[in-house]
């Protein structure tokens, strides 16, 4: 009784073969490995190959990726190697765009957070190199300069959301620039005309909105005082910091706790990058999401 189909034609191993489904086709093995491997145009005719993939939709089978991927040379997985965008709030979106985008290749992603550690970045894309990836996806939490790991350059790589110190791979970036043009625009449309800028520091990106930012006002004939830019870090509480430097001496208070505005003036704050607002914050604000630039 051992070693026969059952009624679905699976051997008795458990999991569908390719051999099932040929034997409930009624094909050659080969026949089989045409379908599954992308050669059967000009090999099988249509009718053969509709035969073949119902068989296999009766029996459940799948190929086995890590069987096909040394023929092929393809495991369909891409390495996505990060320095520590675990413990980001935006780490979810960079991570489910990266999953939907190779989930519609018929791709997954195999995911390494480094925690921030040089000597673990090496040894991770040492591990998915030998586990044959694909591809690997190099992503930091912050937009700068970054060393790149070892190994990089021995499969296809890219970098997300950072630029290699040698610029010797390509690389997704938030287009800054654009996005401090957007949020002036903004300001400019709700016409406003005393404008400052609170918040970041000498970075990248810090950089490249107060840019943009200033690209607007320069179309408009708007310039902001150099005091009227306080660069306080990229953390919530040291926006409020810098806004409180500004607004001190002014007047009318925006909220109960926070400093006054003269009326009717009203104070607008556009976001540069989309954060849920904290519970101590008593000024509404609007986000601008930067768009991505490749370089």
């Amino acid at each position: 009784m051992g070693g026969g189909a059952d009624s679905n034609g699976v051997g008795g191993g458990g999991r569908p073969t390719s051999r099932d489904v040929a034997r409930l086709a009624g094909v050659s093995h080969t026949a089989v490995s045409f379908v599954f491997n992308g050669r059967a145009e000009g090999n099988l005719s249509p009718a053969t190959q509709d035969r073949i993939r119902q068989a296999a939709a009766q029996l459940g089978y799948r190929p086995d990726p890590v069987a096909r991927g040394p023929r092929r040379r393809r495991t369909a997985v891409i390495g996505l190697v990060t320095d520590e965008i675990a413990s980001s709030p935006f780490a979810g979106r960079l991570l489910r765009g990266a999953m939907e985008t190779t989930w519609d290749s018929d791709h997954l992603v195999l995911t390494v957070d480094a925690g921030g550690d040089p000597a673990k970045e090496d040894a991770a894309v040492a591990e998915l190199l030998d586990r044959r990836v694909d591809g690997i996806i190099y992503a930091a939490m912050s937009l700068r300069r970054v060393r790149v790991p070892e190994g990089l350059h021995r499969t296809h790589s890219v970098l997300a959301n950072c630029l290699p110190e040698d610029d010797s791979l390509p690389a997704v970036i938030p287009a800054e620039r654009a996005g401090g043009r957007t949020a002036a625009r903004l300001l400019l449309e709700a016409g406003h005309r005393r404008l400052a800028v609170v918040g970041g520091q000498d970075d990248i990106a810090s950089v490249e909105r107060l840019r943009g930012f200033r690209d607007a006002l320069r179309a408009e004939g708007v310039t902001v005082p150099r005091e009227w830019v306080v660069r306080t870090g990229g953390e919530i509480t040291g926006g409020h910091e810098g806004a409180a430097r500004l607004l001190d001496g002014t007047g009318a208070r925006c909220g109960r706790r926070g400093r006054t505005v003269p009326v009717p003036t009203a104070l607008s704050s556009p976001a540069s990058t989309p954060a849920p607002a904290p519970a101590s914050s008593t000024c509404p604000s609007g986000s601008v999401c930067s768009p991505r630039a490749r370089r």
